[in-house]
């Protein structure tokens, strides 16, 4: 079988990782890929956003099957143009992609299946996002509704900053068009968790809880990344509550966007909120978290292969989708200055060194080659993997292979899966 990701970060890696470990897989290629990548893939030059040239690949290779990573082309239509091709793809249609392209889009939908949300309001004007955000007081959240590569969300701790955000996100523009209508919501009170689940348009089967670290620096201080880190399974979410998440949340999504004509197949990632009334959605995204991926997929014990085609094929229901019982930790190492302005092309050390621990995978997220030498080519560097026993004992493992890397101004959490020891007794 030859299979294609589409994606060059960390959790690209992750899924050419764990897709080349299938006996059922002849050839992989990776578009664009990255260094990491083309260990396990041949990495073909095509932008994850040049839909014409990534389905006349395709084509051309005689493709099985094409995983998509990244949320920007299935917000494009890339599922619609390879279903019309006849090319079997992974990831949900452009409709069904709306679910993370459109915030508004997204809480129109729990709103009208009941799906259990923070209180919210959706602005096209500014004034009057800020007229409200004065009425009702901080905390609160403001949210470009459009994608924003994980970065559109700010945790307003007063109305002036509150009031900062929204004037950033709709009149200075500072994501674009995504910033040109806005969600307030209230701040829910809680601890945060990921759920991925596998989707087939009616069946859905929910993944290792996660956990990831959106802020930049230690304690969740300072400004929301793309991710900081990330560790599973998380303990906000013990094993009897998925059966709830799933009746609430998980199944009301996927039955409600067969009810609006886009039945949703491929990665459903909710991110939520565990708070005293309950778990709730913060938000909806429409592909594998990053880089909640990297910890979730060293658990998965069974052949990851059969449940993509499962999923495609709406027939997840007979799928067979086993766990281990290990924990799994991710430090994301990232470049000095990173979410703002910072530098590129610093050589990187060490990562063979990491990697002689049998335990430990370094994941590939923002780098390139440079002659001889893996440089720095992104925000996110690297995704330091570690799997373990125990959280403790992964969060150990995690951090030793950390200490062996070297790259010019690397910036890394050490808190990373500290609310799960505080949660659990060792």
């Amino acid at each position: 079988m030859k299979v294609l990701v589409v994606g060059g970060g960390g959790r690209e890696h992750a899924l050419a990782w764990k897709i080349a470990q299938s006996p059922l897989v002849t050839e992989l290629y990776c578009a664009p890929g990255n260094p990491g990548i083309a260990k396990h893939a041949e990495c073909i030059d095509i932008p994850v956003t040049n839909l014409d040239a990534l389905v006349a690949f395709a084509i051309e290779r005689k493709i099985d099957l094409t995983v998509v990573g990244p949320e920007d082309p299935l917000s494009r239509g890339i599922v619609d143009l390879f279903d019309s091709k006849g090319l079997k793809v992974f990831g949900p249609s452009k409709a069904a992609a709306q679910l993370e392209a459109s915030k508004a889009f997204a809480k129109r939908i729990m709103d009208k299946y009941k799906i259990p949300t923070a209180k919210h309001e959706t602005f096209t004007d500014a004034e009057s996002a800020i007229a409200y955000v004065r009425e009702q007081g901080a905390p609160i959240v403001v949210k470009a509704d459009g994608l924003a590569a994980g970065k559109g969300v700010v945790v307003a701790q007063s109305i002036e900053e509150a009031i900062d955000a929204i004037r950033a996100m709709m009149s200075d523009k500072v994501f674009g068009d995504a910033g040109s209508r806005v969600v307030i919501e209230e701040c829910l009170l809680g601890e945060e968790s990921s759920i991925l689940a596998f989707c087939d348009g009616t069946t859905v089967v929910p993944m290792v809880p996660s956990q990831d670290h959106k802020a930049v620096n230690d304690g969740d201080t300072g400004p929301n990344t793309g991710g900081m880190g990330a560790y599973a399974p998380a303990p906000v979410v013990p094993k009897e509550m998925l059966p709830e998440i799933t009746r609430t949340i998980l199944q009301p999504c996927l039955d409600g966007m067969a009810k609006e004509g886009a039945p949703y197949k491929g990665v459903l990632y909710a991110g939520l909120m565990i708070t005293a009334q309950g778990p709730k959605v913060i938000e909806f995204n429409c592909r594998f978290g990053d880089p909640e991926t990297q910890v979730v997929l060293p658990l998965l014990t069974s052949d990851i292969v059969p449940i993509f085609h499962a999923c495609c094929d709406g027939t997840l229901r007979d799928a067979t989708i086993e766990w281990s019982n290990d924990s799994c930790v991710s430090v994301v190492m990232a470049s000095g200055g990173y979410p703002g302005v910072f530098e590129k092309g610093m050589p990187i050390k060490g990562i063979e060194v990491a990697e002689i621990n049998e335990a430990v995978k370094v994941f590939h997220a923002g780098t390139k080659q440079s002659g001889g030498d893996v440089v720095t080519n992104g925000g996110r560097v690297l995704n330091v993997t570690a799997i373990g026993p125990d959280i403790r004992g992964a969060i150990v493992s995690a951090y030793d292979a950390v200490s062996h890397i070297y790259f010019q101004r690397a910036h890394y959490r050490i808190d990373i899966g500290k609310k799960a020891l505080q949660r659990l007794t060792y």
